[in-house]
């Protein structure tokens, strides 16, 4: 994956937009929380597979943690955190952020193809 450019992200959002894609959005701090300090809270969120079609789309964010927001019909989808993209060679793109570690900490996929693993 490579560091986020806010122009390159932005013109690969608008190639699906007013399309009907999936979209996987994750985030978590998981085990990576309560082992290390068991006053911290374990928390997470997982959608695969949903399918949505955008109208707008738009990435912001400075000093390399950037967000991302989808706007639906009825509302919005977002992630918070962001660092990382890529293209894969299915033409999904791939966008996350991980922790000072190298751990996931959130990750927001787009594809015209279900996600399959």
């Amino acid at each position: 994956m490579e560091p986020i450019m806010i122009e390159k992200v932005q013109s690969l959002l608008e190639t699906y937009k007013d399309k009907d894609v999936y979209v996987h959005l994750e985030t978590t701090n998981g085990a990576y929380a309560s082992h290390h300090n068991e006053k911290a809270y374990n928390v997470g969120a997982f959608i695969r597979n949903a399918q949505v079609n955008y109208s707008h789309a738009k990435i912001v964010g400075k000093d390399d943690v950037y967000r991302v927001g989808l706007k639906l019909g009825i509302g919005w989808v977002y992630a918070e955190g962001l660092s990382k993209y890529e293209v894969d060679d299915q033409n999904r793109l791939l966008m996350a952020g991980h922790d000072r570690e190298g751990r996931l900490m959130v990750a927001l996929q787009i594809s015209e193809t279900p996600f399959t693993y």
